[in-house]
């Protein structure tokens, strides 16, 4: 109790000075104490009044009172005789003490008053009576649920916020009573994402936690993260009312406007007051723009394609300024198939519209040309060049042909490019698209050339041939010759086992298409998205595209056979193998070839058994596939889906079609096709090996897997495929033991625990440290094995990777302090205190002198390096983590996995990436990729980093075990002593089980 407590008795007999009863008031208000000493004195005042008073008279009395302390306007609620209501019995009041009474009746209607205050301190906290909704999204919080309509904050981004101020004292009483969820949630309708994030962060995991969590995330611009995190709320709670609107939110936001009408009509079915309505209205005007916008495009092109068929038809002048694209694309084929010079001419007022939304007069030079060409020759090849348009021409090949010797340059060129034969006579195409002097044109010559460099193996060339055409495409003309440039650029980013750069292409082109309105685009652009997705085992985000594609265009039977068997892989990459044998067979239902996914889909599900119709399925997709003259890489990848499927019933031929298949992989080391199959055969042999109970041969496998050798003793070998795993190892005694499981139900998350099953984690006991061969994806993954072991990763390096000299021969590098850039908006690292014993081979790189060009230059004569600085890892970037250092001139600051890996280091060094998630990356299936992986493949010998998030004071711990390392100590030693020593200190530093070693 306060000094203010001991006015009590004062205040009761109305004792006290006007200010200081004021002030008393406002504190009793607030003082459970003092609210309770005034109950009790209000129960012996009125025992005596009903035993000696008037209870007119005392009714009259409480009035005055509740007349002198109510807000003002404010009427007492009065019973239908129009006296003050009141639930207890009449009062007789005592004619000897008004005064008191008057005291007494009015601090119970204080007490009163302020719980009613409090009720209205509560709505306002929620913002439960505020007229509209500052935030569209719906929290998972009841009294922050009510609905009111959606009113968008009008100002920009970093201006005030115009939300009413949160009541701190409620916010306090909150956090008393543990409702941290509340106080997420009172921040969260105001927009004040960064509070919210830090209370939500706070709780437990529910699904109402997640629910919240996606709301920010969807804020944040991160709509796929958002949809995974809400699909994980519906499988858990189907019915869950907040997470199927907010669902239905991200699938707009995504472009995934048909799904979002779904999902919204998913809400009309609830009939939730106010909710359900206003999810009518959406699902309503997502699906007429978003039908609207596909009958407006496939008119469009339906109405210039008409011109090469109907001399009497309209030209479309305004579908040229709405979709110059698909327009212009298809004035070409209207201006060859032209059968007269006024046929040509004609077209004269559809090529001045196109110019004018490009700039320039290209196409009504065009026009003029062709014009003046002998009709008398060309007319007969523009009729036959229309039949082939439109698939009408019997025998193309010689109509080409012919068009090669006619002299007719353009038809040739068309013909070209409408049987896909640019890259037969490549010479030919880019002669005539130079000659055409139209962008558009050239563009497409960029793009054909690109290909044949890819299919040349100077990907490198592929990739800046199609950089520079994408960086000088410019103007709305040109827009939809841009987007398929990037289209291009995404397939080749993917090729190459680059899926961030893909997804930046492909995000780019998605975004571009649909504003130019362009449907058929968007509908490439899907697959595209779907398949980066599928290959980063994002399912969720995967899965949404795929649907949202079938959905419109539901009646091409193509796309429900290239829907289906990508949905079937999805679900076998969440382990459920029933529902990928019905989509399988949903992708059957058109009579199409599964395609290569389908063919690696067979050879997976046969592990739960295979039929004869099985058998034939995959036969005449592999003959189908071997035909169409893949490339080498891809070759490999069916012989592994062959020799994976055959061996669940001829275990002889399995096993030698798989040692073929990598046989083939190993002779192409550079294609990612290859790379795939080589690690997915030995994946396979390995845990074949594990299931026939041949622990030492698994061991053989994985080690001949990631190309190192196998020690003799203290080795432990993993490996996990779908619902498989084999584990093996040699004791300190060179003792075998090994475990096989086929029962697992999950994928593999970030932690590996419990993959090692205890008993061979104890063989592994007296080792003084522990080789780690693990494949992909368990490489990389924290709790392996238990802290008190001494372990590392073993990385090999490719054949012709860099090597470095001896260690210790260089500088020792530290970066630190490194001024990052300031619109990231990150809190500035403590620099580290300097060497107590002074290093004369220290050199140290910090502030803006700590560029990336400058660091990598540095790394290379370094026989140790150390980096203290933010890192951050975004799939969208990069598909490892990355350190955020200073920024170059040109704005870049981010130090990639794939800058590190192109480095040769000399000096062996020992790396220490004091940096936040350093060790994180993308989970590939088929190859281990990280900043740590980089620096061994680049030719360091040691590299320390962490898998998880990194507190400051983590620079201390890093130098400790670099200090033990310097002092004789292997590095898995040095590691787990001091860890040990650290955790004696710190008891709740769980962030030290993260940082992990690898060599």
């Amino acid at each position: 109790m306060g000094s203010l407590c001991n006015r009590l008795s004062l205040f009761l007999d109305g004792e006290l000075a006007p200010i200081d009863e004021e002030n008393f008031r406002h504190h009793l208000a607030r003082c459970d104490p003092c609210a309770s000493g005034l109950h009790e004195a209000m129960q012996l005042e009125l025992l005596g009044f009903q035993t000696m008073g008037d209870s007119r008279a005392l009714a009259q009395e409480e009035e005055d009172a509740l007349e002198t302390w109510m807000p003002p306007g404010a009427a007492p609620a009065r019973d239908a005789a129009g006296v003050p209501s009141s639930g207890r019995a009449p009062w007789r009041r005592a004619r000897w003490a008004p005064g008191a009474v008057g005291a007494l009746a009015a601090a119970i209607v204080l007490v009163l008053v302020f719980k009613s205050a409090g009720r209205e301190v509560q709505q306002e906290v929620w913002l439960a009576k505020a007229s509209s909704r500052l935030i569209e999204a719906r929290v998972a919080y009841g009294r922050a649920d009510g609905h009111r309509p959606y009113a968008p904050l009008r100002a920009g981004p970093g201006a005030p916020s115009t939300a009413p101020v949160l009541p701190l004292r409620a916010l306090a009483d909150l956090e008393d009573r543990g409702d941290l969820h509340g106080i997420a949630a009172a921040y969260l309708v105001r927009g004040d994402l960064r509070q919210a994030s830090d209370f939500l962060h706070r709780l437990p995991p529910s699904a109402d936690r997640d629910n919240d969590l996606a709301i920010i995330a969807l804020e944040q611009g991160r709509p796929e993260e958002a949809l995974a995190l809400l699909e994980g709320v519906l499988r858990q709670a189907p019915e869950h009312a907040q997470a199927q609107w907010n669902r239905a939110l991200v699938l707009r936001e995504m472009g995934l406007t048909l799904l979002a009408a779904e999902a919204f009509d998913a809400v009309v079915t609830r009939g939730e007051p106010g909710w359900s309505e206003e999810a009518r209205i959406r699902a309503t005007a997502l699906r007429h723009q978003t039908q609207a916008r596909g009958r407006a495009w496939k008119g469009a092109r339906a109405a210039v394609r008409d011109l090469m068929v109907d001399p009497r038809a309209r030209l479309p002048l305004e579908e040229a300024k709405r979709f110059p694209g698909i327009v212009r694309l298809a004035f070409y084929d209207a201006v060859r198939a032209a059968p007269s010079r006024e046929g040509a001419l004609r077209l004269l007022p559809l090529a001045d519209v196109l110019d004018g939304v490009q700039g320039g007069a290209v196409l009504r030079d065009y026009v003029l040309r062709v014009s003046a060409r002998d009709f008398g020759r060309r007319a007969p090849l523009a009729a036959d060049y229309a039949k082939l348009v439109r698939g009408e021409l019997a025998s193309p090949a010689p109509f080409l042909e012919a068009l090669r010797r006619s002299g007719e340059d353009d038809l040739y060129l068309g013909g070209l490019i409408n049987q896909m034969a640019a890259s037969r006579h490549l010479e030919d195409f880019t002669r005539l698209a130079r000659e055409a002097e139209d962008p558009w044109v050239s563009l497409l010559a960029e793009r054909e050339l690109a290909g044949a460099e890819e299919r040349a193996g100077a990907w490198w060339k592929a990739e800046a041939r199609l950089r520079a055409a994408v960086g000088a495409c410019q103007g709305k003309g040109l827009s939809y010759r841009c987007a398929t440039l990037k289209k291009r650029l995404s397939d080749l980013y993917l090729a190459l086992n680059r899926p961030a750069e893909a997804f930046e292409q492909a995000w780019s082109g998605w975004l571009a298409s649909r504003e130019l309105e362009e449907w058929e685009l968007e509908q490439q652009f899907l697959q595209e998205l779907a398949h980066i997705a599928r290959y980063r085992l994002e399912v969720t985000s995967a899965r949404a595209y795929l649907r949202e594609s079938l959905a419109r265009t539901p009646d091409l039977c193509e796309q429900r056979t290239y829907v289906h068997r990508n949905l079937a892989y999805l679900s076998w990459l969440e382990f459920d193998a029933q529902e990928a044998r019905r989509e399988l067979e949903l992708a059957q239902a058109c009579g199409r070839p599964l395609g290569l996914p389908g063919a690696l889909l067979l050879s997976y599900l046969a592990r739960f058994g295979a039929d004869s119709q099985d058998a034939d399925l995959l036969r005449r997709t592999l003959s189908e596939l071997r035909r169409s003259q893949p490339s080498p890489g891809k070759l490999a990848q069916l012989s592994f889906a062959e020799g994976q499927f055959v061996l669940e019933h001829d275990r002889a031929t399995g096993l030698e079609l798989l040692r073929g298949a990598i046989q083939q992989a190993e002779a192409l080391a550079d294609d990612v096709d290859a790379r795939k199959t080589r690690m997915g055969a030995y994946n396979v042999l390995a845990h074949e090996a594990g299931r026939m109970g041949d622990a030492g041969q698994a061991l053989a496998l994985m080690g001949a897997a990631l190309q190192v050798d196998v020690p003799a003793r203290c080795v432990l070998g993993v490996a996990v495929d779908y619902e498989r795993s084999v584990v093996a190892l040699r004791g300190a005694g060179g003792e075998l033991l090994g475990h096989f499981d086929a029962s697992r139900a999950e994928p593999l998350g970030r932690e590996a625990s419990g993959l090692v099953p205890p008993s061979l984690q104890a063989a592994l006991g007296d080792c003084e440290r522990v080789d780690v061969l693990a494949l992909p994806p368990v490489h990389g993954l924290r709790g392996l094995l238990p802290p008190d072991l001494a372990w590392s990763y073993r990385v090999g390096r490719p054949a012709g990777a860099a090597r470095g000299a001896a260690a210790g021969s260089g500088t020792h590098l530290v970066v630190n302090a490194v001024e990052a850039p300031a619109a990231l908006g990150l809190p500035r690292l403590l620099p580290l205190a300097p060497p107590l014993g002074g290093d004369s081979q220290r050199i140290e790189l910090s502030g803006m002198q700590a560029t990336p060009a400058r660091v990598l230059a540095a790394m290379v004569q370094a026989s140790e390096v150390e980096i203290h600085a933010h890192g951050a890892f975004s799939p969208e970037m990069s598909d490892a983590s990355l350190v955020v250092l200073a920024p170059e001139p040109d704005g870049r600051y981010a130090l990639s996995a794939a800058q590190v890996r192109a480095l040769k280091l000399e000096r062996a060094p020992l790396v220490l990436l004091a940096t936040c998630s350093a060790a994180r990356a993308t989970p590939f299936l088929h190859e281990s990729f990280s900043l740590p992986v980089a620096f061994i493949e680049a030719g360091a010998s040691t590299v320390l980093a962490s898998t998880v998030e990194i507190p400051d004071s983590a620079g201390r711990f890093f130098e400790a075990v670099r200090e033990r390392i310097r002092s004789g100590a292997p590095a898995a030693q040095a590691l787990r002593d001091e860890r040990r020593t650290w955790l004696e200190a710190h008891p709740s530093a769980d962030w030290v089980h993260g940082i992990l070693l690898f060599e």
